[in-house]
């Protein structure tokens, strides 16, 4: 709301889901009474939003969790998403152990120093990582898929190698020596950067080689591509039996309810009771939370996907049939030169992600969907096959898709109350409408860091004509979500 004060009327509001249309319904409200108050007698203050819609934001996009739990229980294949996978990130830092990252320069005592006390040697063993622009080379490898930092590392290492030996070539003149000196604590920062990282991702690589690892990941991407949930089953069984982490087990079973609208009663209590005994009967309440957020649910045979009355989809969202619309599989991901946001998960196209491009990239999406599809428009604003044109605004050409997913759809246009005036203003403060355009994408329940890194490769492919702005109620992962109902505590985290 205060951004809406400081900026302008956010001139589009768009929205997916039931908690995005109260979210939209609610900062309508409140504008309205706002100039309601500021407009009567006794109130001699002008409303604080103005008369103009805002010169810098084009459109706000707001994304309810509830319409994609299906991402967060996928595992994140970037290095930050797999950074919090193993070791958690909070507060853009994570701690990792001192015997992998070495210790901070300040905890490395010198030699005849007496020990620290007993409680504090404890806390030393773990070491503060800072993930931000402060690390030489974490922005450059933050958003890559993992399979590339491992060459990306080696490069940069043989870089670091050449600059520093060239101090020993014969020819250098004084000069060459100054200004090698200048540049040493820069390149003393990324060489203390390297060794971080190249410890931390020979960690991961650990978890990323191992055989559960693949077994679960094979799961999952079957899930995307679409293959029978149910034929699934039989590795949910063998996983319980090898007894790997319950909240491992609680994703895959998330996910298999997700992408099936529900698991078959027979099914459930055939993995609920083997749950029960291999890890306990106190997860019943586990279940009962599941239950509660919405991330498993029995399937109903007589429940349809869309209300025809409301056209609001009330049930769960139809991955099935929006799979193909949306294109939310791939099956050949570039992971060293990505064209697609797909890279994220080395296949899976985040839902989420794919609706802000309905918005955004509606070309490219249609693209992507029908290669071979016609580029002649029609009265609608879509192209001759229902594929919509780069001038289409708002949801407009995927109102069928929308339909398909879980939520109600938002798309209300704010108009300043004075046209003239508004123009006026707007001239003022140089909206002429030929500069930057930002979009504000907002998650309603918690983002991840792979929705993250899709979204900030999908600003690079709009280049200098768009900007997108990520805000969101909490940083979540898969093993949050499930904890959480472990836990019985809320879904997500801060």
């Amino acid at each position: 709301m205060r951004l809406q004060k400081s900026t302008g009327l956010f001139p589009r509001i768009l929205g997916k889901g039931d908690n995005a249309k109260k979210l939209a319904d609610l900062l309508i409200r409140m504008r309205s009474e706002e100039e309601a108050s500021a407009s009567s007698a006794t109130s001699k203050s002008p409303s604080t939003f103005g008369l103009t819609p805002s010169a810098v934001v084009e459109n706000v996009i707001i994304i309810d969790r509830e319409v994609d739990f299906f991402t967060p229980l996928m595992t994140q294949l970037t290095y930050e998403g797999l950074i919090d996978e193993v070791f958690g990130v909070r507060h853009n830092q994570t701690e990792v152990d001192t015997s992998i990252v070495g210790a901070a320069p300040q905890q490395q005592k010198p030699q005849g120093a007496t020990g620290a006390a007993g409680g504090s040697t404890q806390a030393a063993t773990k070491r503060k990582i800072q993930l931000d622009s402060s690390d030489k080379l974490y922005p450059q490898l933050r958003d890559c898929n993992f399979a590339v930092v491992g060459p990306l590392l080696n490069r940069t290492a043989r870089r670091l190698q050449a600059d520093y030996e060239s101090r020993h070539k014969a020819d250098q003149s004084i000069s060459d020596l100054k200004t090698f000196v200048a540049k040493l604590p820069s390149y003393q920062a990324e060489q203390a950067s390297l060794k971080i990282h190249t410890s931390m991702a020979e960690e991961i690589m650990k978890t990323t080689r191992s055989e559960i690892f693949g077994r679960v990941l094979e799961v999952q991407q079957n899930f995307a591509a679409g293959a029978d949930p149910s034929s699934m089953n039989d590795n949910l069984e063998e996983l319980i039996a090898r007894d790997i982490p319950l909240s491992t087990i609680l994703r895959l079973l998330s996910l298999e309810s997700c992408v099936a609208g529900g698991i078959r009663a027979r099914d459930m209590e055939n993995l609920k009771r083997q749950i029960m005994y291999a890890y306990g009967h106190q997860h019943l309440l586990t279940f009962a939370a599941l239950e509660k957020m919405g991330l498993v649910t029995l399937r109903a045979s007589n429940t349809g996907y869309l209300n025809p009355m409301s056209g609001i989809n009330s049930g769960n969202t139809d991955y099935n049939s929006i799979r193909k619309t949306l294109k939310l599989f791939v099956d050949e991901v570039d992971e060293q030169d990505p064209t697609d946001i797909s890279y994220v998960f080395s296949g899976y196209a985040p839902l989420s992600v794919r609706l802000v491009q309905c918005v955004l990239q509606k070309q490219l999406l249609a693209r992507l969907s029908n290669p071979r599809s016609s580029s002649t428009p029609n009265a609608n604003g879509g192209a001759g096959n229902g594929t919509p044109t780069p001038q289409a605004t708002g949801w407009k050409g995927f109102e069928d898709v929308l339909a398909r997913i879980k939520g109600a759809t938002v798309d209300e246009v704010q108009k300043g109350s004075n046209a003239e005036a508004s123009q006026a203003r707007q001239t003022l403060r140089g909206g002429s409408g030929s500069g930057r355009k930002t979009t504000i994408v907002f998650f309603l329940g918690g983002v991840t860091f792979a929705e993250i890194a899709a979204l900030r490769f999908m600003g690079e492919q709009l280049g200098d004509k768009k900007k997108i702005v990520i805000a969101t109620t909490g940083i979540l992962s898969g093993d949050a979500a499930v904890e959480a109902a472990m836990e019985k505590r809320a879904f997500g985290r801060m």
